[in-house]
């Protein structure tokens, strides 16, 4: 143990060490917690780092002298006092059924005085386990599991299931004791590992597991009031012995729905009703157990009197005779007995007309529980309708009547091991009931664990010795018989005990309607829980109930789905399903933890050691083995069930961050995947584009063009990594907030389009700065862009400011220096939104230069929409003179059936021809243009003198644009007015510049243009007249995107060539490649 020295410190200003800034750090506290609750979904319990403080005391608003270093962030960053003393306080507070509940009702449960939690681990662990695990299977069916599957298989039946739930119990253990678990059980536990997703969808198996053993319990009651306390209260009756099992699936069915609905009317009047007989029927349980014991021990020595009639080797139904024998003697007369009429036609027996196997075989009379003298070691699998047969003793093997056959004990079910594993499980679940009751346990980190284990082992060693005692002092026969009909309609179970059968049947019939109010009523809560959480939207109208929070519309709905389980009427058909769904949630346990000891997340500390991942596994292993083993069909059932579920929740459930596992899980798999891509770069048939989407936000900071993110989502379909960012003009910390907000309206614009990626936005001084930014360092490792997709500067002709154009130049520039790929959509607004349809057209490539098949790939990729999938595809190329056209057509078709890309395929002829006027004058008409607003550009002077007007007018923090609202220059500060000295050698140069004006417009008439850019001129000229001819009706045309000149006094003239390239086009993409090969004809 850590040693701690307190010194006092000689200061009256800090003795009340709450006195730090006691009330604003409270109300601020408060009121981000409500922020936090409101934006993260409601869930502050989780979210927050800390605990709500709006209860704090209102102390006096100075500062403490200790702590003036910090005192400017202590409305953020509390004192440790301070935060202890809400921690103490919080873990004194119940929490029950209340912790999901919404935030109106946080101000009256402050109200009321909490209780200390007092129970310990005998009371709030150890008896809820032993009364949920202990139940209806234990007095009904274990009898007859051992003899049918004998000592040893039983064993392994016993063994399997109770490991599993051991090893669950282990891995529930080491979660629950690692924070506090409300209610919700297993449904917290997996949520809060796992995710939403996991959680609702095991929760809501946790949910019908439990409703459906609400059934199985209340099948159970009622199979003991029919069956053994009062069997005339039968409604059906069978007319014969064909029809004998559909009378009492009737009769299951009628008074299963009358229990049902009695039972749902008392959880509905009050829970509490339920709670105080909880531990009666608790005691009826423990003193069936003991009853049992006792009677095992007393048969040792004095075996009870319980004799079963065999004729042969058949055992006969014994309620249909009196007497074991074929005769009887009244008087000196020997008279057919009640056995002998049953079988023969004729009480004469001079001349019987008996059954063949009567007449053959003999009658005897042996005990049905002979003490320690039975062996039941191996197994007795039958058939449905096989007549229940003991070994050893002599039978003439022969036919008899058909109409005899009632008179027999027969199998009511065809019976393997696997049916018998599905039909026992749920006598092992249970565990859960400790971890739900944390919030009133003392010391729940301590007694979850040691009361859920030690019930587990008590249980385990009371089916253990109870396997062996049924197999040692019961008949063979009498332990197959289910219903006990060869002992005279007496529960098998209770001919063991002592001192009377009826102790276990009334014993049996209170705890199993006790179990059934107990799942009626855990049931509604579970769901109401899940509702409150809000992941499942169509369940939220069960997270309402009646004023004290009682689930109302959920007990509905739980009656509802018993009332399925009661429709089913079998007790051994309705077992399997529940094992389903509780091996699914224990299965889920166990990964949980499993997943959380594999992560070490810095949060997972259990205070229980005993756990390991391995062990996790094993149980998640068993657990799955057990689901096919019972029952394979019902498993591929509850699981379907649990994956529609969680595709349904993480297609439309509410998005939660409970620091699940299941994303640190998805942490880990990143990383190790993002360190595998940086060993190399992807080969070319890997290739995709992956996209850096440079978007323009408006000054009210929405995206000025979405069709750009229309365009790429198209691209891409969900495939690949797709970044979309955007540039801040400005100062980052006076721009935070404004960062924020830009991110916000992004990622809903992605949403509303349904692009799958990430989102970037950069502040910088200069839009191309923060551009060059974002194309450097976007991405990580292997997961980088390698294409950079931005929209077309319109409207730079009509602007004076060079900006425009001159940062998307630089972007095409920086993009060709990171041999990244380029897209730039022209029209964009004309792009097909994702609800258009286009039924026919093409989208036409026209290929003139090799940039990798850049060209190729992206109408492929296009075409997998289902906007552009009916579009044709066609690829035209250009010839020169010297070209054999037609041996250009045919290589192209080989080319493009290497790929396996369907085209059309067309080579276009451009003659060698003479220069037209229209080019030159074109030409001419740009440079003039540029000559032109280079005279226009102010001088030396007139800058220094507007210079305080510039300044003004760009103090503001203005949002930026990616191409036109970027500085061309740095303004220099300059002084608050300007001085200026003129000299005469200033004023002579000021006055020639003013004369030089007409003749510079002279200069500029009898301009000539530069060659170079002519030919230019002429190249786009032609081309836009080939385009147009023949792609004026295409839906979209891909198009070879020049480069830019090396010589950065021709930007202008580039962007005046890209213009009348496209000119007439109505959809343009541009494209450049990155530099390398794409696109592979190799498998």
């Amino acid at each position: 143990m850590p040693h701690f020295t307190v010194v006092p410190v000689e200061d009256s200003a800090t003795s009340n060490y709450d006195s730090l800034e006691g009330i604003n750090w409270g109300e601020r506290v408060g009121r981000e917690d409500a922020w936090a609750g409101r934006t993260r979904h409601g869930n502050h319990m989780e979210d927050s780092p800390f605990l709500s403080s709006a209860d704090a005391d209102r102390k006096t608003d100075f500062y403490d002298r200790n702590l003036a270093l910090f005192e400017e962030e202590l409305d953020i960053r509390p004192k440790v006092s301070s935060l202890l003393s809400r921690l103490v306080n919080y873990t004194n507070i119940t929490q029950g059924a209340r912790e999901h509940e919404e935030a109106e009702n946080t101000e009256t449960s402050r109200r009321k005085a909490p209780k200390s939690p007092n129970m310990g681990t005998l009371m709030g662990v150890y008896l809820p386990c032993l009364q949920n695990i202990f139940g209806v299977i234990l007095f009904l069916r274990l009898t007859w599991i051992v003899g049918t599957a004998g000592i040893v298989q039983s064993f392994l039946i016993v063994l399997m299931c109770c490991s599993c739930t051991m090893l669950t119990a282990i891995s529930m253990s080491a979660i629950a004791t690692n924070g506090v678990v409300p209610a919700g059980g297993a449904y917290f536990m997996i949520s809060r590992s796992l995710g939403a997703e996991f959680g609702g969808a095991v929760g809501i198996c946790f949910y019908l597991g439990t409703t459906f053993a609400a059934a199985m319990y209340i099948l159970g009651a009622i199979e003991i009031f029919l069956k053994y306390l009062v069997p005339q209260a039968a409604i059906f009756h069978a007319s014969d012995h064909h029809g004998g099992d559909s009378a009492i699936l009737n009769n299951m069915r009628v008074y299963g729905t009358i229990c049902l609905s009695l039972m749902a009317v008392v959880v509905f009047v009050g829970v509490k009703y339920v709670n105080k007989l909880a531990s009666l029927f608790l005691a009826c349980v423990i003193i069936s157990i003991v009853s049992i014991y006792a009677g095992a021990i007393k048969s040792v020595f004095q075996p009870p009197d319980f004799s079963i009639c065999m004729l042969g080797n058949r055992t006969l139904v014994r309620d249909q005779f009196d007497v074991c024998s074929k005769t009887v003697l009244e008087g000196n007369v020997t008279v057919p007995s009640q056995l002998w009429r049953n079988f023969c036609s004729s009480g004469n027996m001079s001349s019987p007309q008996c059954d063949d196997y009567f007449n053959q075989n003999n009658v005897t009379e042996i005990q049905g529980i002979p003490g320690l003298a039975s062996d039941n070691m191996w197994g007795d699998y039958l058939e449905k309708g096989q007549i229940l047969e003991k070994a050893g003793l002599p039978s003439v093997d022969v036919h008899g009547a058909v109409e005899s056959f009632g008179l027999y004990v027969s199998a009511d079910i065809a019976t393997s091991f696997t049916l018998l594993v599905g039909i026992f499980f749920p006598s092992a679940t249970g565990i859960m009931a400790g971890s739900n009751r944390s919030g009133d346990l003392k010391d729940a980190q301590k007694s979850i664990p040691i009361g859920t284990i030690l019930a587990i082992t008590t249980t385990t060693l009371v089916y253990f010795s109870s396997v062996v005692l049924f197999g040692a002092c019961i008949e063979g026969a009498v332990l197959r018989d289910k219903f006990g009909d060869a002992v005279s309609k007496n529960l098998v179970v209770g001919t063991l005990s002592w001192p009377s059968p009826w102790v276990i049947v009334i014993g049996s019939f209170f705890s199993t309607v006790g179990a059934g109010l107990q799942s009626l009523t855990g049931a509604p809560r579970l769901l109401q829980a899940i509702a409150k959480d809000n992941i499942i939207p169509f369940l939220r109208v069960f997270g309402h109930g009646k004023a004290n929070g009682e689930p109302t519309w959920a007990l509905l709905l739980t009656g509802l789905i018993a009332e399925l389980g009661i429709l089913i009427a079998s007790l051994d058909m309705v077992a399997p399903i529940l094992s389903m769904f509780f091996l699914m949630c224990y299965l889920f346990v166990n990964l949980a933890c499993a997943v959380q000891t594999l992560l070490r997340t810095p949060n997972w500390r259990p205070r229980f050691k005993y756990y390991h991942w391995a062990l996790s596994f094993l149980g998640m292993s068993m657990c799955l083995a057990l689901m096919f083993i019972s029952s394979w069909y019902y498993a591929i059932v509850a699981m379907c069930i649990a994956g529609m579920i969680y595709k349904y929740i993480e297609y439309q459930g509410a998005e939660k961050e409970w620091g699940d596992g299941i994303r640190g899980l998805s942490l880990s798999a990143a990383r190790y995947s993002l360190l595998r891509l940086e060993h190399g770069p992807p080969h070319t048939k890997n290739w995709r584009p992956q996209v850096l989407v440079l978007l323009k936000l408006d000054e009210d900071l929405h995206v000025k063009y979405p069709r750009l993110l229309t365009f790429v989502s198209q691209l891409k379909a969900g495939k690949g990594l797709t970044i979309v960012g955007s540039v801040i003009q400005g100062q980052f910390l006076d721009s935070y907030g404004e960062t924020q907000a830009s991110e916000q309206a992004v990622k809903n614009m992605m949403e509303i389009e349904r692009v799958k990626g990430f989102c970037q936005v950069v502040v910088a001084s200069k839009v191309r700065e923060g551009i060059a930014h974002l194309i450097q360092s976007c991405g990580l490792g292997g997961m980088k862009h390698n294409t950079v997709v931005m929209g077309w500067p319109y409207g730079w002709r009509q602007s004076e400011d060079p900006r425009a154009w001159k940062t998307f130049i630089n972007t095409v520039r920086c993009t060709t220096a990171a041999h990244l790929a380029l897209m730039v959509p022209k029209n964009v607004s004309f792009y097909p939104s994702n609800h258009e349809r286009f039924t026919d057209g093409t989208i036409d490539v026209w290929w003139i230069v090799h940039d990798g098949g850049m060209l190729m790939l992206l109408p492929f990729l296009l075409k997998q929409h289902k906007v552009w999938r009916k579009c044709k595809m066609r690829i035209f190329t250009v010839a020169q003179m010297d070209d054999n056209s037609i041996q250009m057509k045919k290589d192209l078709a080989t080319f493009l059936y290497q790929l396996r890309i369907e085209a059309e395929v067309e080579v276009v002829e451009m003659h060698d021809s003479d220069i037209s006027a229209y080019t030159y004058e074109r030409t001419l008409m740009m440079e003039q243009r540029s000559q032109m607003l280079r005279q226009m550009r102010l001088s030396s002077a007139e800058r220094e003198r507007e210079a305080q007007l510039v300044k003004d007018r760009h103090s503001l923090i203005r949002m930026g644009s990616l191409y036109s609202d970027e500085e061309e220059e740095v303004v220099e500060p300059v002084a608050d007015k300007i001085q200026m000295t003129w000299t005469k050698e200033k004023y002579e140069a000021e006055r020639r510049n003013r004369n030089n004006a007409p003749e510079n417009f002279r200069e500029l008439m009898s301009l000539k243009p530069d060659q170079s850019n002519v030919r230019r001129m002429h190249t786009a000229v032609k081309l836009n007249e080939v385009i147009v001819n023949k792609s004026h009706d295409a839906r979209l045309v891909l198009l070879n995107m020049p480069g830019p000149p090396r010589n950065t006094d021709g930007d202008e003239n580039y962007m005046e060539f890209l213009e009348v390239l496209t000119e007439g086009l109505e959809r343009v993409l541009l494209v450049r490649g990155g530099g390398r090969e794409v696109i592979t004809i190799y498998s």
